[in-house]
């Protein structure tokens, strides 16, 4: 079974260790933004800082990364932390 219990922070970690950039803070959510070079692909991705991201919102962050696969995206971030 894939761990799907992550917090803000962890998953924050992971993203900014491969390129993410924090944009802004607003309140309890961090904005991050990533720009692919080759392609010009831009992604802007909402974490809340709660300490157990709900199974609702990690699914919306993954689909905000463009994870295809949100078992093998949770491996990732699992396996990051």
């Amino acid at each position: 079974m894939v761990r799907t219990v992550f917090s803000g922070r962890e998953i924050i970690g992971v993203l900014t260790s491969f390129g993410y950039v924090p944009q802004s803070h607003r309140g309890s959510h961090v904005r991050l933004r990533y720009e692919n070079e080759d392609t010009g692909d831009v992604r802007n991705v909402d974490v809340p800082l709660h300490s157990e991201v709900k199974i609702g919102t990690l699914r919306s962050i993954a689909d905000q990364c463009g994870a295809e696969d949100f078992e093998k995206w949770c491996r990732w971030i699992d396996d990051h932390t």
